[in-house]
């Protein structure tokens, strides 16, 4: 049985859905998704689980205010108060692309809540904007070109949504072919409809440099770095910078406190949502 999850924080309504019993855990899609990206996953999970699935700030069904805050701290906060407001004061949260920088920032911020943590496809912004390359900067433009200054990206996003997201979901996986017509239109009305989604994914800007970590037992999901052996292609930008980040992911936290990081390699990355 699945329940409508509809809570308001602030003048600003969170939308999604819970299903199951067992240990909570909320799931944040990534760009340029929503919820449904968890469609397969999530009905597993609740086998075992209490499965909490929201859009984010200005995806989906939730609000896009396009004046307020969109920050990764901002979100996290807001996410963490829809999860208590649902009933659930401690959870496990598993975050994808932005969703994870978005749980990463929750795990930082909201110890207290958070019991595991799982990222899907992404390091720290800080790590991937430190080690930007050539590479980097012809196959993650789309990251510079929507943090820029507003209002250039909402401007140019609402000239073509369809074009960005097609261009998101048909590089940046290894078979855009799971990405059917209808999905793809589900994805776009975000964009074609929200001026508020294209501020919101703006918030992936290089932040400031910073020496926190998470003492939350974390897993994280990173394809390997090294080449398909169908295609021998080197390893792209955000690869090289997975593995770099992996090997110093066991460095001192500032809290003293060792961290506890389960890093699991994704043979290939591949979006089906």
């Amino acid at each position: 049985m699945t329940n409508d999850v509809d809570v308001t924080i602030d003048g600003v309504t969170i939308r999604g859905e819970q299903r199951g019993d067992g240990p909570p855990v909320l799931l944040l899609h990534g760009i340029p998704e929503t919820r449904r990206m968890w469609r397969h996953v999530a009905p597993a999970l609740a086998e075992h689980h209490t499965v909490v699935a929201t859009d984010l700030r200005g995806y989906g069904e939730s609000d896009a205010p396009a004046d307020t805050d969109h920050s990764m701290r901002a979100l996290a906060r807001e996410q963490v108060e829809v999860m208590r407001a649902v009933g659930h004061e401690r959870f496990a949260v598993v975050g994808h692309d932005r969703g994870a920088r978005c749980a990463y920032r929750m795990a930082l911020d909201h110890p207290e809540a958070v019991t595991h943590l799982g990222v899907v496809d992404v390091v720290p912004t800080a790590e991937a904007f430190a080690r930007a390359d050539r590479a980097f900067a012809l196959g993650y433009w789309v990251w510079s070109m929507l943090a820029a200054p507003a209002p250039l990206p909402e401007q140019l996003v609402a000239g073509a949504p369809r074009a960005l997201v097609d261009h998101m979901l048909d590089t940046w996986s290894d078979d855009p072919t799971v990405f059917g017509a209808a999905l793809r239109e589900h994805y776009t009305a975000t964009f074609r409809t929200r001026p508020g989604c294209t501020r919101s994914a703006s918030s992936t800007a290089p932040p400031r440099p910073s020496t926190s970590r998470t003492t939350r037992p974390t897993s994280v999901c990173a394809r390997s770095a090294v080449p398909s052996s169908s295609s021998g292609a080197p390893p792209g930008p955000s690869t090289r910078g997975t593995t770099r980040w992996r090997s110093g992911a066991g460095g001192p936290p500032t809290s003293g406190a060792a961290p506890s990081t389960a890093v699991t390699s994704c043979p290939r990355r591949r979006r089906t949502r």
